[in-house]
């Protein structure tokens, strides 16, 4: 079978990763189901194109472990799997053409379906015995959420298995498979389109275009040359919202829209997750030195929280702080051992789940080589369709972020500081994370007990409620210290001035003020 050879023949690991587990995937379900209780849809795009010859394949390798014949016996044949093409007037004339050829080309048995895809696929499989059908769904389609490799319909729909082979591809892996077997695909590909919809909703990806400066005509290079399979969606119409207060994010393909907050103050949680810090066995500097930095360019820090390395214990706590604070960061429990669960855990607060993302995970390869063959690389893995990641030339990898939530990868505080200047670096134009007006503060160390201090504390916050008020002791016998924090250092000063009236003289020892 020549698609199987040019795999096999090719040196590119990943693909023949991919490709083995995909006729893994065809081969079972062949296995489950008779020939005629089978379908493919097909669209004529790039993602069932390349399904399209991975059945081939599968049809033929099943076929010969079954009668023991030569696969050099059936390189020419009749594609025995009914196929379904679902025609619309929205159709671009280009994948009509193609689908059309390659159906003779193949001797595809198709089955033109006029109607709606729900209705044309109720009239099919109540008119054939069809049990099960073969999608060329992909992660990062629309599609996809909640789908695996064999998947029942949805509630609502007529009952059949769909089985996706390439769920796990991306982008890369598709152009891969079809520039190494050489076959023919769709022409509109050769013309700038990256993911082709309807004639309404679809255009040429502008970030594959070539400005010609002397006459100003615009033309395209191939979809295989997109540098970055996330985008392979920036071809299809997009309604973006006229606040100017959001602005366009890329996100694992789509692109996304974010507010921008102008408050005058900020917050954020911090999460550490670690049984080691919980056990005491680690001291979490990472997070004192967190809270302070944020603190330096003006944010307040509303909840500060160390949990286990369990998923759902990550999730809650990501879920309890996501729309409480304007940011939320996250550290610890990041890498491929098995108690690395935050990414995960981040993806469940979200209620998404972990997608392959073949940018990141090429830095990853560019690391630790090629034992990060891919479809088993789970650092690999994140939050489908939210995530976003942040590229700064003194990172290693990007940092990754989930809509408010920054996942940092410091273990340390060496790191840390890295990945805060990064971070502070990349985000300032946007505003997401800009340093506003500093919290300033004083302190003022009290001679004087709990219990005669209280009443007097406790009408300051009423006369500055623009302050924030903290009281604590640095050893049992030690003075009370009082910090007063804002942003206003003359506020400051006339809070303190009045609580020293509180009290008698000499109760504010004024040589402890800082």
């Amino acid at each position: 079978m020549e698609i199987d050879k040019a795999v096999r023949e090719s040196d590119d690991q990943r693909l023949k990763n991919k490709y083995n587990n995909a006729i893994y995937v065809i081969r079972r379900a062949l296995a489950l189901y008779s020939i005629e209780e089978v379908a493919f849809s097909f669209n004529g795009g790039k993602d069932s194109t390349v399904l399209l010859h991975l059945l081939r394949a599968g049809y033929y390798l099943h076929k010969e472990e079954k009668s023991c014949a030569s696969v050099g016996l059936v390189d020419h044949f009749e594609f025995p799997i009914r196929t379904i093409y679902f025609e619309t007037p929205s159709t671009f004339t280009e994948i009509n053409s193609f689908t059309y050829e390659t159906a003779s080309t193949y001797g595809l048995q198709m089955d033109i379906i006029r109607l709606d895809f729900k209705s044309g696929l109720e009239a099919l499989l109540k008119a054939n015995p069809i049990k099960a059908v073969f999608l060329g769904v992909r992660i990062g389609d629309p599609t996809a959420v909640g789908q695996e490799q064999f998947s029942p319909s949805s509630p609502g729909w007529p009952s059949f298995m769909r089985v996706n082979p390439i769920l796990d591809w991306s982008y890369r892996d598709v152009w891969a498979f079809l520039l190494t077997c050489k076959v023919q695909y769709c022409s509109l590909y050769d013309q700038g389109y990256t993911s082709i919809g309807s004639i309404h909703d679809t255009v040429p990806n502008d970030l594959l275009c070539i400005q010609d400066s002397k006459d100003d005509k615009r033309s395209f290079k191939p979809a295989y040359l997109l540098p970055d399979g996330r985008l392979e969606r920036a071809g299809r119409a997009k309604k973006f919202s006229a606040n100017p207060m959001k602005s366009p994010v890329i996100s694992n393909g789509d692109i996304k829209t974010v507010d921008i907050h102008h408050n005058s103050l900020h917050t954020a949680s911090v999460i550490a997750v670690g049984d080691e810090i919980l056990s005491g066995i680690v001291e979490d500097k990472v997070g004192h030195s967190l809270c302070r930095k944020l603190c330096s360019i003006g944010w307040a820090v509303a909840r500060m929280s160390v949990v286990r390395n369990d998923i759902d214990s990550v999730a809650e706590e990501v879920e309890r702080c996501k729309g409480k604070s304007d940011m939320v960061f996250v550290y610890g429990g990041v890498g491929p051992l098995h108690s690395d669960v935050t990414v995960s855990g981040v993806a469940k607060a979200f209620g998404v789940r972990t997608a392959p993302d073949e940018e990141f995970e090429e830095y990853l390869r560019h690391l630790i080589g090629e034992k990060c063959t891919g479809d088993r690389n789970e650092m690999a893995q994140l939050p489908e369709g939210i995530t976003e990641l942040l590229h700064h030339e003194k990172l290693p990898t990007p940092l990754i972020k989930c809509l408010n939530v920054i996942i940092l990868a410091a273990t340390n505080i060496t790191e840390l500081d890295v990945q805060w200047d990064c971070l502070t670096e990349l985000t300032r134009s946007s505003g997401l994370l800009s340093s506003i007006e500093p919290f300033v503060s004083k302190r003022l160390a009290m001679n004087i007990s709990d219990v005669k201090a209280a009443q007097p504390l406790s009408k300051l916050p009423l006369e500055f409620p623009d302050i924030y008020i903290r009281c604590y002791r640095e050893s049992r016998n030690g003075p009370l210290i009082v910090c007063l924090e804002g942003k206003d250092q003359a506020r400051i000063e006339v809070a303190a001035e009045a609580l020293s009236k509180k009290f008698e003289p000499g109760v504010l020892d004024i040589n402890q003020q800082s």
